[in-house]
């Protein structure tokens, strides 16, 4: 039974999402000891960073400290290790904020050098922007309670030095050690903290709303928007970030669906979409519910023979078609021949891309052939090609023609 446990948990830890991030703020012995008892950090552990030299140790930041030479000196920080479906990034930087005394410069306290400067070394964008951000709320709050200007040094991490063994988990092994306390007691409120800003490109868009923490908004990410190339720009934020945007929705719940034209909502949808279900939306919005190519796709009707759709294709050179819905490819000019019916053939769909399925409307007996992503319809397969092949009869208004030389650059993977 033990053992079982013990698998489980390693099993767990697999699928944690770890995000690391250095704090400087002061001595590191407290500072270690404050974010190693915060629920879901993994781990904290004491180290130097910040500086040009390799390899420091206690001895050269200590030697560096007042050292006004070309040499950067290192500062004392803390790697923090972190589960972020437990902690947030901004809960934890709120946190350093709060922790120490940011205005200081080369110190904290009484401990005097540059070695106790106030530092965040980010490893992401988003720790970046939060740190940026949070910095401007925090100083507005910390000059209202009449401390000076933040002199906190905010740049990406380049190497974290592990600090020497005795000085990990310090306080833990010295428990009437030395433990300052040099925080403000300014204290972040209900502040909005805004990282990044988004305004309307102009034209359709597909803006998603989400949220941390929200386990439908993973979901929906790692099933739908993951896999999203279709033509109408979409884009993932927190409802905050939004700007210039006029919605008509009240956001109550993510995460929330946006469909825009020119800035303006135009239908949205609150709740998690399967993949279906959301391409079908699209499908509305970018073809419009009273088209053909709507009707082709999500209604299973069949273009006129030699439609207009049909005859722009004709002379479209070496390339592939698309799913108008989807963006994904579905069949290769190669695979192409004039079956002289006035319908789109094909001897075969790119692999993968299609699905087939019995369709037996109108007394007839066929193969239907489905986009696999999307679920639109897209014709049928017969077995009347030359060669004894397949023939797949495909409607031309459901596709776009992408060509080859472009091909790359549009869908690098």
């Amino acid at each position: 039974m033990k053992t079982i446990l013990i698998l489980i948990a390693l099993s767990l830890s697999l699928f944690a999402k770890t995000q690391t991030i250095v704090f400087g703020a002061g001595c590191f012995w407290g500072v270690e000891k404050h974010f190693e008892n915060l629920e879901g950090v993994t781990s904290a552990k004491s180290g130097y960073a910040g500086g040009n030299y390799a390899n420091p140790t206690y001895k050269t930041v200590l030697k560096y400290r007042n050292d006004n030479t070309s040499v950067i000196n290192h500062t004392e920080v803390v790697e923090v290790v972190y589960d972020d479906s437990k902690i947030s990034t901004q809960t934890l930087i709120k946190s350093f904020w709060e922790l120490h005394n940011p205005t200081q410069g080369d110190r904290q306290g009484n401990d005097k050098g540059n070695n106790y400067r106030s530092a965040l070394y980010y490893t992401n964008e988003k720790q970046k922007n939060l740190a940026l951000s949070s910095k401007d709320v925090y100083q507005k709050l910390l000059s209202k309670a009449g401390f000076g200007t933040i002199s906190t040094e905010i740049k990406p991490l380049k190497k974290f030095y592990s600090a020497e063994e005795y000085h990990q988990n310090y306080l833990e092994k010295n428990p009437l050690g030395y433990c300052p306390n040099h925080a403000t007691h300014v204290k972040f409120g209900n502040e909005k903290i805004i990282t990044d800003t988004i305004s309307p490109l102009g034209g359709k868009e597909i803006v998603v709303i989400d949220s941390e923490h929200c386990r439908f908004c993973e979901k929906f990410k790692s099933k739908v928007t993951d896999h999203y190339k279709g033509s109408i720009p979409l884009r993932t934020a927190h409802q905050e970030v939004l700007k210039g945007f006029k919605l008509k929705t009240k956001i109550q719940g993510t995460p929330t669906i946006i469909f825009i034209k020119d800035g303006k909502e135009v239908e949205a949808y609150t709740g998690y979409m399967d993949e279906k279900t959301f391409y079908k939306a699209v499908g509305a919005f970018k073809l419009g519910v009273d088209s053909e190519g709507y009707d082709v796709a999500f209604k299973k009707r069949t273009d006129g023979r030699f439609c207009k759709q049909y005859d722009a294709f004709k002379n479209t050179g070496d390339g592939v078609f698309v799913d108008k819905v989807s963006g994904d490819i579905l069949f290769d000019t190669r695979d192409r021949f004039n079956s002289g019916t006035g319908w789109l053939s094909f001897f075969k769909a790119v692999e993968g891309s299609t699905v087939e399925k019995a369709d037996n409307a109108y007394g007839m007996r066929r193969i239907e052939i489905l986009a696999k992503k999307s679920g639109a319809h897209l014709g049928h397969v017969f077995n009347d090609a030359p060669g004894g092949k397949q023939r797949f009869c495909i409607n031309a208004t459901v596709l776009e023609f992408v060509p080859r030389a472009k091909l790359k650059k549009t869908y690098p993977n």
